[in-house]
């Protein structure tokens, strides 16, 4: 019988060599960056909003897990969790595996997908079309977001979601999770992945 022992030691050699190279060319660093985004939650979107610029830029902690995506999936398995990249939104976020954390995810995605109806139904009523929900020089301006906090129904609506603070907490709980964008003091706009989640509600209301 052929002697297999070498070819194992080299197939063990190259795996060892695949990851040993993998894992030098991320700095521990970045991988902590990254994995406290998630752990707090958030999506992590390819462009993020420069307040002091008053522009988009580039993510860069999301260019590197697209660089080394193969990597960071394999990473994030070992730890029993799943990384998923939505190509449409231009997103990453973490799905749990286990099932306390699902009842918790379950809860979020439930408070986020309130705020999210809510604010396109507004927006919509308003005669806009939602695609200038995503656009920093639209998206909702100072007297939409007055015209959502004194309507009684958006109100009960949004304390049914346990936001007791209406809708000022709503949109921070958005902002916390990258799904939406402050442009200043008065104006808001949602992220690609906050626009993608949206139009997702809307076309699944349209189906049902």
């Amino acid at each position: 019988m052929p002697d297999l022992s070498n070819a194992m030691d080299t197939n063990e050699s190259a795996d060892q060599s695949q990851a040993s190279s993998s894992f030098e060319q991320i700095l521990p660093a970045q991988s902590a960056a990254i994995y406290r985004e998630f752990q707090a939650g958030r999506v992590l979107v390819r462009d993020l909003w420069d307040s002091n610029r008053s522009e988009l830029r580039a993510n860069p902690l999301y260019n590197l897990l697209y660089n080394h995506l193969s990597h960071f999936r394999t990473f994030y398995e070992h730890l029993g969790s799943e990384l998923v990249f939505n190509e449409s939104g231009a997103f990453f976020f973490l799905k749990e595996s286990s099932d306390d954390e699902n009842e918790e995810h379950d809860e979020n995605a439930f408070r986020v997908q309130v705020i999210l109806l809510l604010i396109g139904r507004y927006f919509a009523r308003s005669g806009r079309d939602l695609e200038y929900l995503g656009r920093p020089d639209a998206g909702l301006n100072e007297q939409d977001m007055s015209a959502l906090a004194s309507d009684d129904e958006y109100q009960e609506i949004l304390r049914a979601a346990r936001f007791e603070k209406g809708v000022p907490e709503a949109l921070d709980y958005l902002d916390k999770r990258h799904l939406l964008f402050r442009a200043g003091a008065g104006r808001c706009f949602l992220s690609s992945a906050g626009l993608y989640f949206l139009q997702e509600l809307v076309r699944e209301y349209e189906q049902g």
